[in-house]
């Protein structure tokens, strides 16, 4: 599976290298015939009915005019709705002139009780950069209200292609169950408001071999792979690594509980809870997890995850420096996050940190680290992470749908596993004790992120499919799917080996 993702830029550049090569008109036909041929296997599990194919004025609405016209010559009933635009391409000309003549209907507006056995959303492709307004946007509110399958072609109309969100303030876009996208996947479809405007995502390269590399990619196991080792025999608690939380303030010693329980089921050798609250003697569920006073705590020559449950005071931000000023692989979470968005004299010193450094921040704690708003994070999510990554010389995790995992080069991975029933209070803290156990274990920081948001995702998505969720799944019940994951990874990487 390839499983690169490509800017807007790539893809015109790509396009436009493939034209140069062929007869006119000849990708807008692949994509018209391809996405003809989704549709037809769309239909065959719906009840029979009209097609409602939208177009508009550019090459997307090219795109749509063909599919009209292959599924008018499969025998389906056609409606299209065509948005005349200026002067069409010669290609988009070509395509209207083809539809004409296949025995459709050409329709003005879409009544309002209307009901189709599919939609083929043409609109707009990558190109917009403006919100939806008139009657585009009366037909994409159409649409969405709308019961049935709905294919968007390319992309869906109103979607930026490059950062997943709707295109501007009050904007609409077009909710498809399918999207086919046309000569490479793009990074739009995964992350932000992505997941659920795009549906299910094929791509097809109109028989267009793509020779640029993309700097984003969708997050597989073939990315951490080479860390997916079976254990030696020949092994002892101390080969897999101390983890220690630092977090767990009075009223939220329950914060650093759930993140010293990711570390302990993601296979660290040992684990402690270096809390700020110091009532609780043992952790009644997980007694394997060693509880101490944060304040005379030897955090060296430990991996140290900092911040589930940390709080704010004084001590905190005291017990938080001199992390950072230490030594050996680092995550900041949570109210670690918090204190360093509030010092630039903390930033200063993480960019310093003498080892690895992950951050899991959510959209806010990634708005206060960069100053912003989570508006303007969201807008963007994959260029807030890069720059998050380069400020803080960091390897970070931007949680959400689509997590956004960057490097300080610029690399980034979008996550492909997880759905809404992470959205519940300490799925965070799971996280980050996951990413702690796997720096412990010797794997470098952007494996070790990638592996964490991974499994971290899947293993919500194996409690959905096992009957648990999404709606009232809980961080507590994490942990043990996630080790189930771990070992079927590292047993599939085992058997590839032979």
């Amino acid at each position: 599976m390839d499983t690169q993702l490509y800017s807007v830029a790539q893809i015109r550049a790509i396009e436009q290298a493939a034209q140069a090569g062929l007869p006119p008109g000849t990708l807008m036909r692949r994509a018209g015939a391809a996405a003809a041929s989704l549709a037809l296997a769309l239909l065959k599990s719906r009840p029979a009915g009209t097609v409602l194919v939208l177009a508009g004025p550019g090459n997307n609405g090219g795109d749509a005019l063909e599919v009209a016209a292959n599924l008018a010559a499969a025998g389906c009933a056609v409606e299209v709705v065509h948005l005349a635009g200026g002067a069409p391409s010669p290609e988009s000309q070509a395509a209207l002139e083809h539809a004409r003549g296949a025995g459709l209907r050409f329709i003005d507006a879409v009544a309002a009780d209307a009901q189709y056995a599919l939609v083929v959303d043409g609109l707009f492709g990558i190109g917009l950069t403006r919100p939806l307004d008139g009657q585009a946007r009366q037909l994409v509110e159409q649409v969405n209200i709308m019961r049935g399958a709905v294919l968007a072609l390319d992309v869906p109309s109103g979607l930026d292609a490059d950062t997943g969100a709707v295109v501007g303030p009050n904007g609409v876009a077009v909710a498809a169950t399918h999207t086919i996208t046309f000569l490479g996947d793009k990074p739009g479809l995964h992350t932000g408001d992505g997941g659920d405007y795009a549906g299910r995502v094929s791509v097809d390269l109109l028989d267009v071999a793509l020779r640029e590399a993309a700097q984003v990619r969708c997050n597989t196991p073939a990315l951490f792979g080479a860390c997916l080792a079976p254990r030696r025999r020949n092994s002892h608690k101390g080969t897999f690594g101390d983890v220690a939380v630092l977090g767990g303030a009075p009223g939220m010693l329950g914060a650093g509980l759930l993140a010293a329980r990711g570390a302990l089921f993601a296979g660290a050798g040992r684990v402690f809870l270096a809390a700020l609250e110091t009532a609780l003697g043992v952790d009644p569920l997980q007694p394997e997890i060693m509880l101490r006073d944060a304040a005379g705590f030897a955090f060296e020559q430990r991996t140290v995850v900092a911040g589930p449950g940390l709080g704010d005071a004084s001590q905190a931000m005291r017990l938080l420096g001199k992390v950072i000023d230490g030594s050996g692989p680092l995550l900041l979470d949570a109210d670690g996050l918090n204190l360093v968005a509030a010092s630039p004299d903390l930033q200063a010193r993480l960019a310093r940190h003498d080892g690895p450094v992950v951050l899991t921040p959510h959209p806010l704690e990634a708005a206060r680290l960069l100053g912003v708003t989570a508006a303007i994070v969201q807008a963007d999510r994959i260029e807030t992470a890069r720059e998050l990554a380069q400020r803080l010389n960091a390897v970070v995790v931007l949680k959400g749908a689509g997590s956004v995992i960057a490097r300080q080069d610029g690399e980034v991975a979008i996550n492909p596993t997880g759905n809404p029933g992470l959205a519940t209070g300490g799925s965070g803290d799971v996280l980050a004790g996951v990413c702690g156990a796997l720096l412990g274990q010797g794997w470098p920081a952007w494996e070790a992120a990638l592996g964490a948001v991974w499994l971290h995702g899947a293993a919500a998505d194996r409690l959905v499919a096992d009957g648990t969720g999404p709606i009232g799944l809980t961080a507590g019940e994490l942990p043990r799917a996630i080790r189930a994951e771990l070992n079927r990874l590292v047993a599939d990487s085992a058997a590839r080996s032979y």
